[in-house]
This record gives structure tokens, C-alpha cells and sequence, in this order.
């Protein structure tokens, strides 16, 4: 394993103080365990939490001359089976320990594996790292389809290939419910009576007074619109020639997310 940089004792303290904060933080009992799990040799175990877990990082670190072991009891403290009945102190905690993190060139996905990324220049663009996929999830509750499709690509900060996974989510649901096999305008025509294909065979409604069949029209053309916009030129398009920013991906995320509650709503037609 290649060694990492040492962290200076700004980065240590505040990580310290994460891990070991005073009501949701690690137990004194759960640091001394994690320090002997690493082979972290701890100095005493009379001070405060935080400075306790602080001192056996320093020790360590200036004994080995990298910092490898405080990425080791990182890793093991954010496993992500010790936070089953806790997912908002594992995201919450997560959070905070990226934005310091992002400041060393470093972020925690959601398995609670450490990645390099790039480097944060600055504070505000390391909360806002810490925070974007915090907010997709909680915040935006983005549908857990979207998701299902792009989780691999998120974990990775892949968003044009997320965006893309998500897209093909649409597709698929649709072709699910209607039990057609196009793709694309084609498919959303074909499945919501647009065009030539009169009948539909999905309703996002009763379709029972003009206000419905209106709001069949505009959603079916919601549908061709991000087909033609996002889905086709990703298709089609290198990734270095589409640039995806961050904000870009997690609106295009929450917009598949409302069609796809839509689609859990859609009746098929006799």
C-alpha cells in the first residue's frame, strides 16, 4: 500500500474531534478498541476523547513518518455495518470528516472506504463536496430507482455516467410498465398516445377530463424533451466534450426522480 502524507496537526485535531465529539462521537470504550484493532499503541486513556484519539495519531504518525494508520482507524470507524441503526449519525459524521477530508485531497463514499479526489482549494468548496450527495439522498429523497441505477457511478463522483444510468432508468421503468421494447421518443410515444399512437398505453391519470389529458400531453413531453436534451447527447457524446457539473447532476437526478414517482403511479391501459 502506497504511503500516505503525513496530516498536519490542524487536519489531525479536527478529525480528532469528529471522531471523538461529545454526544455522538466514538465511546471511549469504542476508541480504545479501534486503536488496538489498527495496532495504534494508545498514550493514556485519562484525557478527553478527542485528545486521547488526537495523541495516539500524532505518536503514531511521528513514529511511522506517514499517516496510512489514521486513514486505517478512519475506515474501520465508518464501516458502514456499525451504523445500521444509525443512518443519520453514519451520514452526518461522514459529512463533516469529508470536508476536512476534501482539504487533503480525500473523501469517504458511502461504503466508508477513504478515495482520492481532487484537492479542495478552498473551505466552501469542501462543505460543498461533504454535503452534495447528503442532499440527494435526505434532502431531495431522491427515488430510490435513480439511485438503484447510478449508485456505482455516484460513489466514484462519475456524474456524466450517473446522469446517464439515470436516464436509462426512465427508459426501462417504461418499457416495464407498458411491456414495449423502443426506446427513446419512440418509446414514450408509443406508451402515452403521443403522435401517430392515439391509444395510449400508460395513464399518469383517468385521463377523464381535459386538465388529465393535458397533463398526459405535458408529461409525455417532458419525457422526449429530456430524452432529446440530456439522455440522447450523453449517448452520443464523449464525456470529455459534455460537461456535467455537480449542480447540473443533482437537478438532473431530481427530475428523474419526480417521473419516476409518476411512473410508480401509472395505470396501463385495457
Amino acid at each position: 500500500m502506497e504511503h500516505i502524507a503525513q496530516f498536519n496537526p490542524q487536519q489531525l485535531t479536527a478529525i480528532a474531534r469528529i471522531l471523538a465529539e461529545t454526544e455522538n462521537g466514538l465511546t471511549g470504550s469504542e476508541i480504545g478498541y479501534l486503536l488496538r484493532d489498527c495496532r495504534i499503541p494508545e498514550m493514556s486513556s485519562e484525557m478527553t476523547k478527542w485528545k486521547r484519539l488526537f495523541n495516539a495519531f500524532v505518536e503514531e504518525q511521528n513514529r511511522k513518518r506517514y499517516g496510512n494508520h489514521v486513514l486505517m482507524f478512519i475506515t474501520r470507524a465508518m464501516n458502514p455495518v456499525q451504523y445500521t441503526q444509525r443512518p443519520t449519525v453514519f451520514s452526518s459524521r461522514r459529512d463533516e470528516l469529508n470536508t476536512v477530508l476534501a482539504l487533503c485531497g480525500m473523501q469517504i463514499g458511502r461504503d466508508g472506504k477513504v478515495r482520492r479526489v481532487m484537492k479542495a482549494e478552498h473551505l466552501e468548496e469542501a462543505l460543498e463536496r461533504a454535503g452534495r450527495l447528503h442532499a440527494a439522498l435526505v434532502t431531495r429523497q431522491v427515488h430510490m430507482d435513480v439511485l438503484r441505477f447510478c449508485k456505482a457511478e455516484l460513489l466514484e463522483e462519475n456524474y456524466f455516467h450517473a446522469v446517464f444510468e439515470a436516464m436509462k432508468s426512465i427508459a426501462a421503468k417504461v418499457r416495464k410498465l407498458s411491456g414495449l421494447t423502443s426506446d427513446g421518443s419512440e418509446l414514450v410515444q408509443q406508451a402515452f398516445g403521443m403522435a401517430g399512437a392515439k391509444n395510449p398505453v400508460l395513464a399518469i391519470s383517468s385521463l377523464s377530463t381535459e386538465t388529465e389529458k393535458g397533463e398526459q400531453r405535458g408529461f409525455a413531453s417532458l419525457l422526449v424533451g429530456l430524452f432529446g436534451t440530456i439522455r440522447n447527447p450523453l449517448a452520443h457524446n464523449p464525456k470529455i466534450e459534455w460537461a456535467m457539473s455537480e449542480q447540473d447532476a443533482l437537478d438532473i437526478l431530481t427530475m428523474a426522480s419526480l417521473i419516476h414517482r409518476k411512473l410508480d403511479r401509472a395505470r396501463k391501459c385495457a
